[in-house]
């Protein structure tokens, strides 16, 4: 995976760019740019509003960001993001707010 040069599994500090949805962001580390799911949840259709302000609050652009990368699909990182300093995984945080639902993935999700 050429995503910030990391398997799966790592970890990497990136900058909040832009909070594109409720589970979209796009990150940059330097020169490059990259899209990022978050993962291990799913916005709840009636809650995206709120899920997307609830997120762009957490993050404003330039937020630095920990990427925990689990995979990708179709040129788009999945990965577990934490804002840094935080102690929130910000898909956990998006479920106890009550804006989505987990996902039952695989033990990285745990």
């Amino acid at each position: 995976m050429a995503t910030l040069g990391l398997a799966p599994g790592g970890a990497a500090a990136a900058e909040v760019l832009q909070v594109r949805s409720p589970s979209l962001l796009q990150v940059g580390d330097g020169n490059r740019s990259y899209t990022v799911e978050l993962a291990c949840m799913a916005p709840i259709d009636s809650q995206r509003d709120q899920a997307l302000v609830w997120l762009r609050q957490q993050l404003p652009r330039r937020s630095r960001v920990n990427l925990r990368p689990i995979g990708n699909h179709d040129g788009i990182l999945l990965a577990r993001v934490q804002k840094l300093a935080a102690d929130e995984d910000l898909s956990r945080g998006l479920i106890a707010a009550g804006f989505a639902e987990p996902l039952g993935e695989p033990a990285a999700c745990r």
